[in-house]
């Protein structure tokens, strides 16, 4: 399943080959320019990586590792840091004097991408969280399976190949459970509690459920006899190969691991498991700032955040004070919708008006359209919503939650459609992807960028026209509220010592988040500690920054113009992106002044508005 990296000599001696004459080795070919040297190795790392991870491949489009599922064993994990260790090494050969401009800071992020990787497994040679109630393999598989084509009896082909990978996935999972409680670093009980009912419902419905479905639905440009040949190999594999895994890894997990499992929720409980979170936190958050220094910084962000609400409420029509307000947000049967399509309907025309008005906030806007549709795996731990990135065969969506409707309240909508979408997630990665850029910078990932810029995007909501509603502004406060609260939550539990009901009772006192809600997202911060922090301190790096141009600049600052520095270079960690927005600044100093330039019109003006029901 995996192609691994022979050796470092190896690689450089196709990073740099030698003409060889006839009779013997002549004179070296003078070596290829280092800009050259250096995209061939992004390139063939990048090649490395899909095969590394055909899910991905799978979700970017990319359909030649279709048949594949990731190798999850422990010898896996090890090749893989090894391949890492090894291109950071061919890196360095690479003469960085003679680099510049973008490819400069293409090698600088390759650089840092590769000691990241290097110092997390340095830590633990098994993955300390392999699968939890929030993101395991009862989560991620029916979610590669919606992303995967079904158009070809190939396509077909390589799906049942994959559904014959799981039991070697699992066996994988299995072994990197058992490395982990092996070394005093079990799973807290809080994070698997759901996950081996998840994994039964997933087994007894096969057939009929997300598995099953492709087997449902072979086109009819397929041939009747090929259809027939399909849905019998389909249903075999799913019989004999996906329902063993599957029950194989609930098992386990049910009567070996629980059992086993902490009842201690914080990494600070782990061995060396404090350096594991301030590894955690430097990596999500790119600052240098302690778990104690942002467990402040939160507790102060909630606090004025709060009084903002409290002078918010009486524009409700409210007779009360903000604590009696959030549980009447929470709970009002006139602030949630009745049905699944009238709340899909909701967010289709908030994304409508976002791409109408995106003109007066960005200079650049995607080509690629961005379609709404339901979550087909619903249930106790997901979002609201989420963005799925598109590709040459698949639109750009925005995933909702519509189970539970009681818990998904209309005043949360616009908020979420302008993170998740437009200017928030659509815009940022849809424009990476547009970019003359190496595939790994298009397609990267930096959480206090990404999750950062839609949390800022949120806040652009007044230029888009949006907020002018006492609840759709109470929605965006609340949001606000709850991206600090995750600040004091999350370094409460991991660091501090603070305890499962504590954060609960924490986020239920201080926002109106619907308390299973609360629940599932305290779960959440217990299975990915440190993640949660990216959205605030990323949001408030880039208002720092704005500040700071618009301080510098005066009436020469544009709010078009300093969002193309923010996002015209792809995904960056926030000491780059700091970086760069302080040459556009100087760059901006040193320019003629001239007035603000007019919205531009078509072709960029706005991405084509959202697609209709899929």
């Amino acid at each position: 399943m995996r192609h691994l990296f022979a050796s470092l000599s190896a690689s450089l001696a196709l990073l740099v080959p030698l003409a060889v004459g006839a009779a013997g080795p002549g004179p070296a070919t003078p070596a290829p320019p280092a800009a050259e040297q250096a995209g061939k190795l992004f390139e063939r790392d990048w090649q490395w990586q899909l095969r590394r991870a055909p899910e991905r491949a799978t979700g970017l489009g990319e359909q030649r590792h279709n048949a594949l599922l990731l190798d999850t064993s422990l010898a896996a994990r090890a090749a893989a840091l090894e391949h890492e260790r090894a291109m950071l090494e061919a890196a360095r050969e690479i003469d960085r004097d003679r680099l510049e401009g973008q490819a400069l800071l293409s090698y600088e992020l390759f650089l840092l991408e590769k000691q990241q990787r290097l110092d997390a497994g340095a830590l633990t040679p098994f993955d300390p969280q392999p699968l939890t109630a929030y993101d395991g393999l009862q989560v991620q598989l029916p979610r590669l399976v919606a992303q995967t084509p079904f158009a070809t009896e190939e396509d077909y082909r390589a799906y049942i190949a994959r559904l014959k990978a799981l039991p070697a996935h699992v066996d994988g999972l299995l072994e990197q459970l058992r490395a982990g409680l092996k070394a005093g670093w079990p799973m807290p009980k809080a994070v698997l509690r759901g996950v081996p009912d998840a994994l039964r419902s997933l087994r007894e419905g096969l057939a009929e459920g997300p598995l099953g479905a492709p087997f449902k639905r072979i086109p009819a440009a397929i041939a009747p006899e090929v259809r027939e040949s399909l849905q019998a190999a389909g249903g075999a594999a799913l019989n004999d190969s996906a329902a063993p895994a599957l029950r194989k890894l609930e098992e386990f997990i049910r009567t070996d691991y629980l059992p086993q499992a902490r009842d201690s929720i914080g990494a600070s409980n782990l061995p060396s498991g404090a350096a594991w979170y301030a590894l955690l936190v430097r990596q999500a958050t790119n600052t240098e700032l302690t778990p104690a220094e942002i467990h402040a910084l939160g507790l102060k962000e909630v606090a004025r955040l709060r009084a903002e609400v409290a002078a918010l409420v009486p524009r409700t029509g409210f007779r009360a004070d903000a604590g009696k307000f959030l549980v009447f947000a929470r709970t009002d049967p006139r602030l949630f919708f009745p049905d699944a399509d009238t709340l899909l309907g909701r967010y289709r025309r908030a994304l409508a008006r976002a791409a109408a008005k995106l003109p007066a906030v960005v200079s650049a806007a995607p080509a690629a359209g961005l379609a709404v549709k339901p979550m087909t795996v619903a249930g106790p731990g997901q979002p609201a919503a989420y963005y799925e990135a598109g590709n040459e065969g698949r639109s750009a969506a925005l995933v909702v939650n519509v189970a539970d409707l009681p818990a998904r309240p209309i005043w949360q909508v616009d908020t979420i459609a302008l993170h998740e979408g437009l200017p928030g997630h659509h815009l940022q990665a849809a424009r990476a992807q547009e970019l003359d850029l190496p595939a790994f910078r298009r397609h990267a990932w930096y959480p206090a960028y990404g999750e950062g810029w839609a949390t800022y995007a949120e806040s652009l909501g007044p230029e888009l026209g949006f907020f002018q509603d006492p609840f759709s502004l109470f929605g965006h406060l609340n949001e606000q509220v709850f991206r600090a609260a995750r600040l004091v939550v999350d370094t409460g539990i991991h660091a501090l010592g603070w305890q499962r009901q504590q954060a609960i009772d924490y986020l239920n006192a201080n926002t109106a988040n619907p308390p299973a809600d609360n629940e599932a997202e305290v779960d959440r911060y217990i299975a990915q500690p440190a993640r949660a922090l990216s959205y605030k301190i990323g949001q408030l790096r880039i208002l720092a920054l704005r500040k700071k141009a618009r301080a510098a600049l005066g009436e020469r600052f544009d709010l078009r113009r300093f969002h193309e520095a923010v996002l015209g270079n792809g995904a960056l960690p926030l000491p780059l992106l700091e970086r760069q927005v302080e040459r556009w600044i100087a760059s901006e100093s040193r320019a003629p002044a001239s007035p603000p330039a007019a919205p531009p019109s078509s072709p960029a003006g706005p991405p084509p508005p959202p697609q209709g029901k899929e």
